[in-house]
């Protein structure tokens, strides 16, 4: 009977729940956990090139643009909004800026930079193998995560190092798989860097990976040290062809090119790259939903963060980790300022004639006469070459210090390898390097550097070395070198058989695919950085011309110039060359650039061209002078001289005028700009676009960062008319504030 009652009152009540409508449901204990999206963020550093600290140990001086310990500040705020941080390493940490001179101390400060700030995995990159296996072994046995160079073989058979490693944060797991370069081989060519380990194709190595990965884990990322594009020509050495071969990787982060991408999609991945020396780090976000048992990527992008804010400031350096790396810090700076030698006689580097075109790379300097005595020295060769990376290049009279051998030769690990090669592989070779000029037309007065070349990762205007020769910059590339022979006059004929000392990089680009020496063999009979001459260390060109200044100048050193080569082929005496440099010395004429200001003096200014009323009008009102005295000039010289006469005049001097001048009716519409009334603005947005013309849909020339006062010449339409780089732009007026 009781039964009976249960049961009647069971059917009661669900009636009544379908009669009201009241629907209960059983809520599981963990919905909610289930339903919340997770919330992974990657950061990876890149090429940092020994920059632990915002200072550069080749000349012992502050350098805010970028390292380790800024980008630590960066690391931290992000970990305290986003707890599932992973910070990663993508390789070159440890090679450049005084990081080596820890080789053969008991700790790196390196290694104790990326322990302390809590890296998880380092994928090795080409220049970790620069100073052989056993150094690197020692320095990266000190580092608390895991090591990836997946497509590094020992000759068992078995992986150097791990392909990946898996990382696991709120219960996701992500696979990060990390890959090499495999042009480390050319890179570590003639040296026993590499011995005992096989290099394979890193595309096929990570379909491996991967295919050992699933299942084991819900996403798979690629900390690749490898650039964008295919280098050199060689498949199988860009991300963007990994991308479009492995499509499971959710993205890639990229390094080895030293470029910045905030973010590129291929195939579906999304590749990052931070730049180098610690300007920047790469940030992959990562948003995962629960579908029952399995974990879905839901979202995913990418993007970079600078140190450099848009203020124009830097991001300040963590003092924990300053106050950790002190003890590195004070010992580097006192390795760089050992006395090496005394300078007498002459600064190894003349001042710059023209402001903004560095002489040493237009003419010879005791300073590359300097480098190539040291290489003849040691390496007995015919000829020499080499390169110097640094605009700034300077070695006054007076001590020299270790730190102005570094500045002023800044690849570290450089060295000089001795290769049998013919007359014409050099001048081959010669004319490639002389390619990084452009010619110059009739009317050229500047000598300026084709573009592409200019904007190169590395430096590839070569100086050769104990022969003579012409470069003539009236021809085309490949048929510039003119009288090249040996300092004794001796012409030096296509099929004579030479020595040639040389950087082994650069004799590895230069065989390579497309290059100018492509798919000819050399054989290498000597290199300093053997054991049998003066080591891994002992043999670099940096610490050869130590040895050169102590050893065999005693001390003091007295350059002997060579007057061994010189360009032809441009006007350097006219009247009107005289008044460009004046008026690009005085900043009113700009040596040109590319669009967003980066790499300077890429096309030569030329006297003879036509000029317009506008660009007299641009460079009169820059002058601070009246712009009708120039009516009637017809070209860019002669405007040239005549300005410079004008600047020049004496104020008390009356302005000539022109002969009758024309008259014109100004447009009452727009507000007419003379010299007295032209009107100054200060920027006020952090980087101002300077366009083409008055509307968003003009091409960027470049921009105008905060703070910075303009010379408006008109208004239109809501837009400002400015002189940019010797021509008109535009910029928005919102931005711009009228100084009163």
């Amino acid at each position: 009977m009781n039964q009976l009652k249960q049961v009647i009152t069971i059917l009661s009540m669900a009636v009544l729940i379908l009669a009201t409508g009241i629907v209960f449901t059983q809520t599981p204990v963990n919905a909610q956990e289930e339903e919340k999206d997770i919330h992974i963020t990657l950061l990876a550093t890149s090429d940092i090139h020994g920059r632990s600290m915002p200072w550069d140990y080749a000349v012992d001086g502050p350098n805010l643009t970028g390292s380790l310990t800024q980008l630590y500040t960066i690391i931290k705020d992000i970990r305290k909004d986003h707890p599932n941080t992973i910070l990663l390493e993508n390789g070159d940490l440890i090679q450049d800026n005084s990081a080596e001179l820890f080789n053969d101390q008991p700790q790196s400060p390196m290694m104790v930079a990326v322990n302390e700030m809590g890296y998880e995995a380092w994928t090795y990159g080409n220049h970790e193998f620069n100073f052989g296996l056993d150094v690197l072994d020692k320095v990266s046995s000190q580092f608390n995560g895991a090591r990836l160079a997946g497509n590094v073989y020992k000759e068992n058979g078995e992986r150097y190092l791990p392909a990946y490693t898996i990382v696991e944060r709120e219960g996701v797991k992500i696979g990060v798989i990390g890959m090499v370069t495999p042009l480390i081989t050319e890179y570590e060519k003639g040296t026993n860097h590499l011995d005992g380990l096989v290099v394979k194709n890193p595309i096929e190595e990570t379909k491996k990976a991967v295919k050992e990965l699933e299942g084991k884990v819900d996403v798979m990322i690629g900390l690749m040290h490898m650039g964008l594009e295919n280098e050199n020509g060689v498949p199988g050495t860009g991300v963007k062809e990994m991308a479009n071969a492995v499509p499971e990787l959710a993205a890639i982060f990229a390094g080895h090119n030293h470029v910045l991408i905030n973010k590129e999609e291929v195939n579906g991945v999304f590749i990052t790259e931070p730049n180098k020396y610690g300007t920047h780090i790469s940030r992959i976000d990562l948003t995962f939903t629960r579908q029952g048992e399995k974990l879905l990527l839901k979202e995913k992008d990418a993007s970079t963060i600078p140190v450099k804010n848009e203020d124009g400031t830097f991001v300040e350096s963590d003092k924990d980790l300053e106050k950790t790396l002190k003890p590195y810090h004070e010992y580097a700076r006192e390795d760089a300022n050992i006395e090496v030698a005394q300078l007498k006689g002459t600064n190894l580097v003349p001042k710059n004639e023209i402001k903004g075109i560095p002489a040493v790379h237009i003419q010879e300097t005791p300073l590359s006469d300097f480098f190539h005595e040291v290489m003849l020295h040691y390496s007995k060769a015919d000829v020499v070459a080499h390169q110097i990376d640094n605009d700034k290049a300077s070695l006054d009279v007076g001590p020299i210090k270790k730190k102005d051998i570094a500045y002023n030769y800044q690849f570290a690990g450089g060295e000089v390898s001795v290769y049998e090669v013919t007359g014409k592989d050099l001048k081959d070779y010669m004319e490639w390097a002389v390619g990084y000029f452009n010619s110059t037309p009739d009317g050229d007065v500047t000598i300026s550097f084709d573009k592409t070349r200019r904007s190169s990762k590395y430096s590839t205007n070569d100086y050769f070395g104990n022969v003579k020769y012409d470069i003539d910059l009236t021809e085309q590339p490949g048929n510039r070198i003119k009288n090249l022979r040996k300092l004794d006059g001796t012409p030096i004929k296509l099929e004579d058989n030479l020595k040639l000392g040389m950087n082994s990089y650069r004799m590895d680009f230069l065989v390579s695919k497309g290059q100018a020496l492509e798919g000819r063999k050399f054989n290498m009979i000597w290199s300093s950085k053997e054991e049998s001459a003066y080591g891994e260390t002992g043999g670099t060109i940096r610490n050869l011309a130590i040895r050169y200044l102590k050893e065999e100048m005693n001390g003091v050193y007295e350059p002997v110039i060579q007057h061994n080569w010189k360009i032809v082929g441009v006007d350097m005496k006219s009247p009107a060359r005289a008044a460009v440099v004046e008026l690009i010395n005085k900043d009113i004429l700009a040596i040109p650039t590319t669009e967003e200001g980066k790499y300077t003096n890429i096309a030569s200014i030329n006297v003879k061209a036509l000029i317009t009323e506008e660009e007299i009008k641009m460079l009169a009102t820059k002058a601070k002078v009246d712009a009708s005295q120039f009516t009637g000039v017809k070209t860019s010289g002669e405007f040239y001289q005549k300005l410079v006469k004008a600047l020049n005049k004496p104020k008390d001097e009356p302005v000539e005028k022109p002969v009758n001048p024309s008259k014109t009716t100004p447009d009452k519409s727009k507000p007419t700009i003379t010299q007295s009334e032209s009107l100054k603005g200060i920027v006020t947005a952090y980087h101002l676009n300077v366009r083409s013309k008055p509307s968003n849909s003009g091409k960027v020339y470049g921009t105008i960062s905060k703070n910075t006062e303009i010379t408006i010449l008109e208004e239109i339409q809501g837009w400002y008319k400015i002189s940019y780089n010797n021509k008109s732009g535009y910029v928005y007026s919102k931005y711009v504030t009228i100084k009163k």
